[in-house]
């Protein structure tokens, strides 16, 4: 059924049943050649990291047609100026940002630089687990009505880091499924579904570079560090694209292994500074998530009910973690 309705709207794919879950999984086909994508890293000296992410890519990655520029943010250690020319070697691309950090502005700079038609925006401390990773998020993301694309992302222990971002949980947003075990069952089934979301996260993000221009790219100004991929989602979705979550791109993803911890008070001012920023801009979106249903937990991110106590939390409008 799924099969003739594809062929009737003229989508080149392929339906098949997924193993042990009662869902489906479609494969988008390409239409033409393989386009070029960008896949855009920033660093700063944590070569150990930044090894395990680009050596996994080119060891791994069975698309054929991508770049990967490397955005160097200050680094000055030896060890990762060798690494710098020892992917040069390899055909990656080093391009220098200087001064202070802002995941905005370098990803931005980064998008500038890419000859790419499609960005992938990759955080240092990722590890490529199956080739096929961008195989499947260029598929989707060259279906005409998608934005953003996000991958399936796991802590180190296998656990669940990233599948999918909820709108309105914790302070701002948090990541679906986050902590809970990498399992095929009917409990967790949307984590090992294709589904619409309203943000993913930029860890690990494929979109079309029209689409990322057409928004405005990242708010260097406003979101410097955090949410920056929440904010831009939205905007998107505004735009009239669906952002969407894959499970079939598998990364692990070493978190904060790079930018470290919000631990001092300068950070924590910034963060609170980025918090409030989101609350005012996009208040509607972080009280009503159209991907997320009103009855379920906005205190978890593991898809529960929600119960009265909650609601009345809610209500009274008090930050919920």
């Amino acid at each position: 059924m799924l099969d003739a309705c594809l062929k009737r709207r003229g989508i080149r794919a392929e339906v098949s049943v997924q193993d042990r879950l009662p869902a489906c999984r479609t494969r988008y086909l390409p239409k033409g050649e393989a386009p070029m994508v960008s896949l855009i890293i920033p660093t700063r000296d944590c070569v150990d990291v930044l090894r395990v992410c680009v050596d996994s890519i080119l060891a791994k990655t069975t698309y054929p047609n991508y770049e990967i520029i490397v955005l160097d943010n200050d680094s000055c250690r030896e060890e990762t100026l060798r690494y710098f020319e020892e992917i040069r070697a390899k055909g990656c691309r080093v391009e220098r940002f200087p001064g202070k950090f802002n995941y905005s502005a370098i990803n931005n700079f980064g998008v500038g630089k890419a000859r790419g038609a499609i960005i992938g925006l990759l955080n240092s401390d990722l590890e490529v687990i199956e080739g096929d990773w961008l195989t499947e998020m260029v598929s989707q993301a060259q279906r005409p009505e998608i934005g953003a694309v996000g991958a399936r992302l796991l802590y180190p222990d296998d656990r669940l880091q990233h599948a999918g971002v909820i709108v309105g949980v914790g302070h701002v947003a948090a990541h679906a499924w986050r902590l809970c075990a990498d399992e095929p069952d009917v409990s967790r089934m949307r984590a090992h579904v294709i589904q619409n979301y309203s943000a993913v996260t930029a860890a690990c993000l494929v979109v079309r570079k029209e689409i990322f221009e057409q928004v405005g790219g990242f708010n260097a100004v406003d979101l410097a560090i955090t949410y920056n991929d929440v904010d831009i989602c939205i905007r998107i979705c505004e735009e009239g694209y669906r952002n969407l979550y894959t499970p079939f791109a598998r990364l692990y993803h070493h978190e904060s292994a790079s930018r470290g911890p919000e631990d001092t008070p300068e950070k924590r001012e910034r963060y609170e500074r980025e918090v409030n920023y989101m609350r005012k801009k996009w208040s509607a979106w972080l009280k009503d998530d159209p991907a997320y249903h009103p009855l379920l937990t906005r205190f978890r991110e593991d898809f529960a009910l929600t119960n009265a106590e909650e609601q009345e939390i809610q209500r009274r409008g008090v930050p919920l973690f």
